[in-house]
């Protein structure tokens, strides 16, 4: 028997997977840089703590913005389609020979199918949202469900880099053990993002893990540079 394997990707993984690579790579930035200019843990943390705060503020109320834009113009699309099949029925029976003319439908057919959709407004509208504006209907309070999961998704992310700081007091030696532990959780977040998005696994994975490294890198060498110490 036959098994068709579709990717089907949510739009709850979407925003987790947003909200986990800003959050594991802007504080594991943020933590680099400042290791590289103060030896006192207690200042990264405090200033960490203070960006997961802001950033996840910042960036669940982004998801919030998008899922209200999405939504509203879906809202505005299907008034618009309503409006158009009652002013101007045949053009909207025309766009829905169209579509079906791209099929290879014959001219008869597609005349035939125009006719029997247009006798449910309902289902007429729906068909042009999706295969005309290629738009399909937002999940009611998606806004603020992507909110609060990219949100949250920040917070988590934003932890694990900056969690060696609690218990190590020199920021120097702190950075080796958040270096290690967020470089794994780099790779495997990205091993699993791709694995998400039909991506070669492996490949993805360390493409997450070199712009992270490369971010920390190049935090910590700023603030070497910038306290004029050695690197």
């Amino acid at each position: 028997m036959h098994h068709e394997h579709h990717l089907k990707s949510s739009d709850t993984i979407r925003d987790i997977v947003i909200g986990m690579s800003d959050g594991l790579t802007v504080p594991f930035a943020l933590a680099a840089g400042l290791s590289g200019a103060v030896n006192s843990s207690g200042i990264v943390v405090t200033a960490g703590i203070a960006e997961i705060v802001a950033g996840s503020i910042a960036m669940g109320l982004g998801g919030f913005l998008a899922g209200k834009t999405e939504s509203d113009h879906y809202t505005s699309e299907l008034k618009r389609e309503y409006e158009e099949i009652e002013r101007v029925p045949e053009q909207e029976k025309a766009e829905v020979k169209e579509v079906f003319a791209n099929f290879g439908l014959s001219a008869a057919l597609q005349t035939q199918i125009a006719d029997e959709m247009a006798k449910d407004k309902d289902k007429w509208v729906d068909f042009m949202m999706k295969y005309e504006l290629g738009l399909e209907e937002p999940e009611a309070n998606r806004a603020t469900q992507s909110a609060i999961t990219i949100g949250i998704s920040y917070i988590v992310g934003g932890i694990i880099p900056l969690s060696p700081y609690f218990f190590v007091a020199d920021s120097q030696r702190a950075l080796y053990y958040s270096c290690a532990i967020t470089m794994v959780c780099l790779f495997v977040f990205g091993f699993f993002k791709s694995k998400v998005t039909g991506q070669p696994a492996v490949t993805g994975a360390l493409k997450v893990l070199f712009i992270g490294a490369l971010a920390a890198a190049a935090a910590f060498v700023m603030a070497k540079l910038i306290n004029g110490g050695k690197i």
